[in-house]
C-alpha cells in the first residue's frame, strides 16, 4: 500500500467527481433559469390576463363574450405579445389579435395544435419560419368555476432577447459549476487529511496482523523445533513459489498467512506424541493428525485468519489423494495448499529434527522428485526446482535474523501493494 498512489488515486477520484457534479450542475442551472424565463411570460400572461379579460367578460351570454373577447385581446398585442387568440372549451378560436408584420407567424401558428392547458397553465416553445416562438396559455374560467376556454399569448423572442436570456443562463451555469469546484477545493485538503489518517490507522492495524501472524507462527514453530526459523522460511519459500505461479495480491497474501499458520493445530498436540524423538505408532499418529483440523477451526473462530484456512487444512493433502484429512486429490486441492506443501516438506528434510538430522541438498531433492506426481503437483515442482539455487541460497542456508528479515520484506511487499491500496 503506497500512501503517495492512495492521494493520488483519491485526488484523482475528487475531481472527477467534482467535475461530474460540476457538469452537471451547469446543465441544471442552464436549464433552470432557461424555464424562469419562460415562467416570467407565463406570469406576464396571467396578469395581462386578468387586467384585459375581467371575470365580468367570461359571466356575459355567449355572443356578447365573444364579441367583447376580441376587443379585450387587441390589447395585448403590440407589447409583450404579438399575437393573442382565445380559443373555446372544445377547442375551436373564438378570436384573435394580430400585431401588424406578424400575420404569417399567426398563420404558421394554425399548424400547431391548440388544446385546452392544464388548470394552473403552461407554455411551449418551438420554431417558427424561423423565430424562436413562446406560447403561454392560461385557462379563461367564470367566479363560479367554470372553464369556458383558454387564452394564448404568443410571444417572438428577437435576438437581443434570446442572447440575454441565453447569457443570464450560461452565467447561472458557470456559478452553479464554479460553486461546486470551489466546494470541492476547499474539501479537498479535508479529505486528503482524512485519507492519510485512515490509511495509517489501516497501515497499523495491518502491521499488528502481520505481527501476530508472526508471533504465533514462531510460537507453534518451537513447540516441535529447535528454533522459529522454520516459520519464516516455508513462508517465504512458499511465497517465492507462489510469485513464480503466478498468484494474485489476494492469493499471496492468504499464501503468507497460511504459510505462518499452518500448524497452528498442534497447539492441542500433546508434547509425548509432537516432541517424540522416534517414529510415532499408528495411534499417535492419528492423534497427530488431528492438528490439521484443529487448526481449521482456531483460524476459522478469527476473523482476519480466515483467508488462511485453505492452506492450514490442506497442506497435508496429496496430489494422488493420499493425503489427510479429506483425501483430496490434483487440482481439486487448494493451489496455495499444493504450493506450501512443497515448501514445507524441502523444508523439514533439509532441516534437523527431533526425529532425524538434515539432509543434504541432493538427498533432499532428490526425496522430492520420488514424490512428483503423487505427492507434489508436478508442474508446482518443476518451478521450485527452477527457483532451488535461490532457495538455498536465501532461506535454506540464512540465520534466523537473515530469513525473518527476508519474510518481512516479503509480506510488506504484498501485504502492502498499491493492489491493496486501489
Amino acid at each position: 500500500m503506497n500512501l503517495r498512489g492512495l492521494l493520488k488515486n483519491a485526488l484523482v477520484r475528487v475531481l472527477a467527481v467534482s467535475f461530474t457534479v460540476a457538469v452537471a450542475a451547469a446543465i441544471l442551472g442552464y436549464l433552470h433559469e432557461r424555464e424562469s424565463a419562460e415562467n416570467g411570460s407565463i406570469r406576464m400572461l396571467r396578469i395581462e390576463a386578468r387586467r384585459i379579460v375581467p371575470p365580468a367578460i367570461l359571466e356575459l351570454p355567449s355572443p356578447q363574450r365573444e364579441h367583447a373577447l376580441a376587443k379585450a385581446i387587441e390589447g395585448m398585442v403590440g407589447g409583450i405579445f404579438s399575437v393573442a387568440e382565445v380559443y373555446a372549451a372544445d377547442g375551436g378560436k373564438i378570436a384573435e389579435a394580430v400585431q401588424p408584420g406578424f400575420d404569417d407567424i399567426e398563420e404558421a401558428l394554425k399548424k400547431l395544435p391548440h388544446g385546452a392547458p392544464p388548470a394552473h397553465g403552461g407554455y411551449d416553445s418551438a420554431m417558427v419560419l424561423g423565430h424562436q416562438v413562446l406560447r403561454v396559455f392560461t385557462p379563461l374560467a367564470t367566479t363560479q368555476g367554470t372553464v369556458i376556454g383558454h387564452l394564448e399569448g404568443v410571444r417572438v423572442l428577437d435576438d437581443i432577447e434570446l442572447a440575454n436570456i441565453r447569457q443570464s443562463a450560461f452565467i447561472s451555469a458557470l456559478l452553479a459549476a464554479a460553486s461546486v469546484l470551489v466546494c470541492a477545493l476547499v474539501l479537498a485538503p479535508l479529505l486528503t487529511d482524512l485519507a492519510v489518517k485512515n490509511f495509517r490507522r489501516a497501515q497499523s492495524l495491518l502491521e499488528a496482523h502481520i505481527g501476530i501472524l508472526e508471533a504465533l507462527g514462531r510460537a507453534i514453530a518451537k513447540r516441535d523445533s529447535d528454533t522459529g526459523a522454520h516459520n519464516y522460511r516455508v513462508a517465504w519459500i512458499a511465497a517465492r513459489l507462489g510469485e513464480e505461479a503466478g498468484l494474485g495480491a489476494a492469493q499471496m497474501r492468504s499464501l503468507i498467512a497460511g504459510s505462518f499458520l499452518h500448524d497452528v493445530g498442534k497447539i492441542g498436540i500433546p508434547d509425548a506424541i509432537l516432541l517424540k524423538p522416534g517414529k510415532l505408532d499408528a495411534e499417535e499418529f492419528a492423534i497427530m493428525q488431528q492438528h490439521v483440523e484443529l487448526g481449521g477451526q482456531i483460524a476459522g473462530e478469527a476473523g482476519f485468519l480466515v483467508n488462511a484456512r485453505e492452506v492450514i487444512e490442506g497442506h497435508h493433502e496429496k496430489w494422488d489423494g493420499s493425503g489427510y484429512p479429506k483425501k483430496l486429490a490434483g487440482e481439486a486441492i487448494p493451489l496455495a495448499a499444493r504450493i506450501f506443501c512443497i515448501a514445507d516438506v524441502y523444508d523439514a528434510l533439509r532441516a534437523r529434527r527431533p526425529y532425524k538430522e538434515p539432509f543434504n541438498r541432493d538427498k533432499a531433492l532428490h526425496i522430492m522428485r520420488e514424490g512428483r506426481g503423487n505427492h507434489f503437483d508436478p508442474a508446482l515442482l518443476d518451478r521450485f526446482e527452477c527457483l532451488l539455487d535461490e532457495i538455498e541460497t536465501r532461506a535454506i542456508l540464512a540465520g534466523e535474523e537473515e530469513t525473518a528479515a527476508l519474510m518481512r520484506e516479503m509480506a510488506h511487499r504484498h501485504f502492502f501493494s498499491d493492489a491493496e491500496a486501489a
